[in-house]
């Protein structure tokens, strides 16, 4: 077998265990920043303008994300999600697409949090324990990563060759970039890469797995898969309805 081939049936290996635990962190490594700390940071950073932005009206296409906003996650998804034999890139898969509804939504908006104080250090098996809504928060992490790759790179992360945006990903991941006013590992851990993986699986009416593509890597049949019957009969054995998924939009 190939280097190559090697190369593809192990990101397909990988592809197949997000699909199992597609929430879980990339490392357990949080950034020691406190809730109290962040409440007083984070959103007064919010209000300093950065030195390339020009406005914060999202981007033609997009519901939440400003200009450098979508620039990054536009630049991350294509970083994790290259284009090769079994998908096209991140943005074409509609990740960007997914993220940006998702930011935009109830869950952005923090509609099911708990968003009163006081804000006080909680034990990181608690979760979320910031004054942010997931929108606040998701954009601030942006701004700070952003302003990490400029001290490190002299650039932007949509700037960045692919190796040196990869690196930094993996960085942000074990905690070795750091800010003073936003828990960045905790911001990609918790809530970028939850966000690249749901973006990878869910139905494709939610505006990520274009034409269902990540179900048909995996072998995925979507809707068919609540039939219980047909788990059982095929437990193990590939589903021949994996050929053609369904989504909600097909049986609408």
């Amino acid at each position: 077998m190939s280097s190559k081939d090697g190369g593809t049936l192990a990101r397909r290996d990988v592809l197949k265990t997000l699909a199992t635990v597609a929430s879980a962190p990339l490392s357990p490594n949080l950034a020691g920043v406190t809730a109290a700390t962040a409440a007083a940071t984070i959103v007064a950073a919010q209000a300093e303008p950065t030195p390339a932005a020009t406005s914060t009206a999202p981007v033609a296409g997009y519901q939440s994300l400003g200009p450098d906003e979508a620039a990054f996650v536009e630049a991350l998804v294509n970083v994790m999600c290259p284009a090769d034999q079994f998908t096209p890139n991140g943005v074409d898969c509609g990740l960007a697409t997914f993220i940006d509804r998702q930011l935009a939504s109830g869950f952005g908006r923090g509609e099911h949090l708990y968003m009163h104080g006081p804000w006080r250090q909680g034990k990181p098996q608690l979760g979320y324990q910031l004054p942010l809504t997931p929108e606040q928060f998701f954009k601030a992490g942006i701004a700070a990563a952003n302003a990490a790759c400029r001290t490190r790179f002299g650039k932007d992360f949509d700037a960045l060759s692919a190796a040196d945006a990869d690196a930094f990903l993996q960085d942000l991941a074990k905690g070795q970039v750091t800010d003073t006013r936003v828990p960045l590992a905790q911001w990609f851990n918790g809530l970028v890469y939850p966000l690249f993986t749901q973006a990878c699986f869910a139905d494709p009416i939610y505006g990520g797995n274009a034409d269902k593509v990540f179900w048909r890597m995996i072998g995925y049949p979507g809707l068919p898969a609540t039939h219980a019957r047909d788990m059982v009969e095929f437990r193990g054995k590939p589903y021949p309805g994996a050929k053609d998924p369904k989504s909600i939009a097909d049986f609408s």
